[in-house]
């Protein structure tokens, strides 16, 4: 079992910075996926980026070159560092987890077992 919990979330004006981060709590140690997702108003949710237990990360074309996944494992916490935001950036963001995945991985909601409740994004313009 995987507990998430999100924070950071916030309102910025678009080329501004946020970092969310995601508390870890699990009962098992071990290789575990993270990934960061997002849901705007009236869309489905989609994938922003996500990281192995190897450090391998993968990011939505949308984002990549703007926002950087990371994780410190000695504090058990994702994180999502965000610049040069936009308004089309604004949305709820959740962070997922997956204890057992494949070495070939895709960013999917389908590769993650647990979810997080989700912290706001809303970027003006």
């Amino acid at each position: 079992q995987v507990q998430l919990v999100e924070s950071g979330g916030g309102s910025v004006q678009a080329g501004g910075s946020l970092r969310l981060s995601c508390a870890v709590s699990r009962y098992t140690s071990g290789r575990i996926l993270m990934g960061w997702f997002r849901r705007a108003p009236g869309k489905d949710r989609e994938a922003v980026a996500g990281i192995d237990s190897d450090g391998r990360t993968k990011y939505a074309d949308s984002v990549e070159g703007r926002f950087t996944i990371s994780q410190d494992n000695a504090k058990n916490t994702l994180y999502l560092e965000m610049n040069s935001l936009k308004p089309e950036d604004t949305g709820m963001y959740s962070c997922a987890a997956a204890p057992f995945y494949l070495s070939s991985w895709q960013l999917l909601e389908r590769s993650f077992q647990f979810w997080g409740q989700g912290t706001q994004v809303t970027v003006s313009s």
